[in-house]
């Protein structure tokens, strides 16, 4: 299995969830081995992909380097981790990667937009090869040994909507659109009052997230999963372990884990080379599925 890129570029316009201004996004190909590269066009600053270049994990993951950030990126990434895209150049205009609806969707729509083009490299993969766990009291996330890619993941909320949840998702990008894709992120009513107090979640509306009172959910259309939070939860640690930088063979499991803590177990199990090993991947799981796309010469 070969490295991958865009075919061509694409542009994307959205609101910023926290600032609540337009951004705009430009994707672009990148030559093999280069990585995904997030670009501050008003800054002039690149920051790579990778987990020593997180810098804050409060609200979202939020990628920052010389003064200069980009959050929110976690959706973005996960699209761009499930097209098993290795070089990417995403071009910004401001601090944020636009929310859109509060899930990945538009991001996989512009991506077959761009369609995928395979380049004269071979493909790299994380394989874990022994469990590493972090904890927080009961919550949890680790990685352990699997000949394949799967998350399992459990929350557990006090809330009449949403209770306990539990999904386990065996990845490949067809099932990533129709399982996990559309899932939208959540908040509660009052987390967002006291948010938009803090000069925080200015962008964010029914428009692009579920909202939740003490007692139901105030989005009128209702959910797109009867289990969609959890769902969520999938496509934020994906795109959170995409940070590793390459596609990953080995079996996540979480309950109640966040973008913490997601990114403390990336930190860990690089911490330790026997944790790990890098392999050229061998299968073509979603070979067939993307158009594939004559690159430009390199």
């Amino acid at each position: 299995m070969k490295q991958r890129t865009i075919a061509k570029c694409v542009d994307l316009v959205g609101i910023g969830l926290h600032k609540g201004v337009p951004v705009q996004m430009r994707l672009e190909p990148l030559p093999k081995d280069s990585g995904i590269v997030l670009y501050r066009k008003d800054k002039n600053v690149k920051i790579p992909l990778h987990p020593k270049n997180v810098v804050d994990t409060k609200m979202a993951t939020v990628l920052g380097k010389d003064g200069v950030s980009v959050s929110t990126i976690e959706h973005l990434m996960s699209a761009v981790y499930s097209y098993g895209i290795d070089n990417l150049l995403v071009i910004l205009d401001n601090d944020e990667v636009p929310i859109m609806d509060g899930s990945a969707i538009a991001y996989c729509m512009l991506l077959d937009e761009a369609r995928i083009c395979v380049q004269n490299a071979p493909k790299k993969l994380l394989k874990i090869k022994r469990e590493v766990k972090v904890q927080d009291g009961e919550k949890y996330a680790l990685l352990r040994p699997s000949d394949g890619f799967a998350l399992d993941f459990t929350i557990d909320f006090d809330h009449p909507a949403i209770g306990r949840q539990h999904y386990r998702f065996e990845f490949d990008l067809p099932s990533y659109i129709e399982q996990i894709a559309r899932a939208r992120t959540f908040g509660f009513l009052h987390q967002v009052q006291y948010l938009r107090s803090q000069g925080l979640a200015l962008g964010g509306s029914l428009d692009n997230a579920i909202v939740l009172d003490e007692k139901r959910i105030l989005n009128p259309e209702g959910l797109r999963y009867e289990d969609e939070f959890v769902r969520h939860k999938i496509l934020d640690a994906i795109g959170d372990l995409s940070l590793f930088g390459m596609a990953l063979m080995g079996e996540y499991e979480a309950y109640a884990a966040s973008h913490h803590l997601n990114h403390l177990l990336t930190q860990k199990v690089l911490e330790d080379t026997r944790n790990y090993e890098v392999v050229e991947a061998k299968t073509k799981t979603m070979e067939g599925y993307v158009i594939g796309a004559a690159c430009a010469k390199e």
